[in-house]
């Protein structure tokens, strides 16, 4: 399948994103701090590359998680919603918007399902997913949801630059957890659903991030969801 692999994960691979995963949810409390201490202090600027790329003022941001970049979009001036599975990162992400002072409604749901009306965003973001960001299913439904210029930003992933001892035994925990093994396919599924992508990089700090930026195609949008009225032919 195109779009974002994944090599087959062996066992310590398998018991470390269990452990990632108890850590989105029955864990949530402690996301910042560990996030904040294998990036270097970088996690969150990693995840406001995405900000410069976003096109409109209605934004969907999928696993919003703690909901930093919510907040960091609604006080650009942006209307943002988030999604999340995690009752627990629902919770933290709202005490943390409520704290902030912003309006950033948010919805539990998958994305392979999304409860919104067609043509609902300008902008679809999502920082650090997993491989289900290529799921048929999540781009079809990204493609549904967002307008005749819809784009999709997915800040997929960031490297530390330089060989300092903390940054070789960071580098080597994304590794073993996968996230080096990622690779990202232009002829994807992205295009398939009519959204071809490109890859884009910036340098922030000591690190270089990753991003896909996908734009919906007009031609595409227009001849899917044309309807043909009584009496018309094709």
């Amino acid at each position: 399948m195109g779009g974002v692999c994944f090599m087959t994960e062996p066992l310590p691979r398998r018991v470390v994103k269990f452990g990632f995963h108890l850590l989105y949810h029955q864990f949530a409390f402690t996301y910042d701090a560990v996030a904040g201490v294998v990036s270097l202090g970088q996690w969150q600027a990693w995840g406001k590359t995405a900000l410069k790329r976003v096109r409109g003022q209605r934004v969907l941001e999928i696993g919003h998680g703690p909901g930093h970049l919510l907040i960091a979009l609604a006080q650009t001036g942006r209307r943002p919603i988030g999604i999340d599975l995690s009752p627990d990162m629902i919770r933290i992400a709202r005490h943390n918007i409520q704290r902030a002072g912003v309006q950033a409604p948010q919805v539990q749901c998958r994305v392979q399902a999304l409860p919104f009306r067609a043509g609902t965003f300008d902008s679809v973001v999502a920082t650090f997913p997993t491989d289900y960001i290529a799921d048929p299913m999540t781009l079809s439904e990204v493609q549904r949801v967002t307008t005749e210029r819809g784009r999709l930003i997915v800040v997929l992933g960031a490297q530390l630059i330089g060989r300092t001892p903390s940054k070789v035994f960071i580098e080597w925990l994304y590794r073993l957890t996968g996230q080096r093994d990622a690779r990202f396919e232009r002829e994807s599924n992205f295009a398939r659903v009519g959204m071809p992508a490109r890859v884009e990089t910036e340098k922030i700090g000591a690190s270089t991030v990753t991003l896909i930026v996908a734009d919906k195609q007009f031609a595409f949008t227009h001849d899917a969801s044309r309807q043909i009225t009584p009496g018309e032919t094709q």
